[in-house]
């Protein structure tokens, strides 16, 4: 949700006012360093992933205008530039975390190797974006919590107040349905 600080933040930064930066920071410094945390676990990597993601979003603004969408737009560059991070720090032994969220993904959604047989981004987008309109407000929110975010079990169970089992059945139930439902769709998996 837009405020009128975030529009004038945007703003600074389509006038090319480096205060932006800095009011960025103050604003969405803490939040950004806890996504990159939650995907880095480093302290000074969770760091350079914000201040990676001030330099991205000055280059970004203009020609993008996020005015509407600010931080989400911040905490997309966030997440992107913590698993580039992961990605280049383990080309050799990939994290056991990621590959575990990755092989849970492949359940419903098989990972594509071939590039003749690529996904459609923008309509797989577009089913995701649906079926998480149709789960209830806790599910979507273990969900993306989960596979956005990267939280693990046990931290979501203590957010959500639920047993770790609760999370795990629901994450299964929710692949599950994922699964259908892209079928449903007509998705070609």
């Amino acid at each position: 949700r837009s405020s009128d600080l975030d529009n004038r933040i945007v703003e600074l930064y389509l006038n090319r006012d480096e205060i932006a930066i800095k009011q960025t920071a103050e604003k969405f410094g803490k939040r950004l360093f806890q996504l990159a945390y939650g995907i880095v676990c480093d302290k000074q990597t969770a760091e350079e992933c914000v201040n990676d993601t001030y330099m991205k979003a000055w280059l970004s603004i203009p020609p993008q205008q996020p005015r509407d969408y600010f931080y989400a737009f911040l905490k997309t560059i966030t997440r992107r530039v913590a698993l580039n991070c992961c990605r280049n720090r383990n080309r050799l032994k990939r994290s056991a975390f990621i590959c575990e969220l990755s092989a849970e993904m492949e359940q419903c959604i098989p990972a594509i190797d071939n590039v003749e047989c690529s996904i459609d981004d923008m309509e797989l987008r577009r089913i995701l974006n649906d079926f998480l309109g149709q789960l209830t407000d806790e599910n979507r929110n273990i969900f993306v919590r989960r596979y956005w975010y990267m939280d693990s079990i046990i931290d979501i169970s203590k957010h959500f107040a639920l047993s770790e089992s609760k999370v795990k059945t629901t994450l299964y139930r929710c692949r599950n349905q994922l699964k259908e439902y892209i079928e449903k769709e007509g998705y070609i998996l």
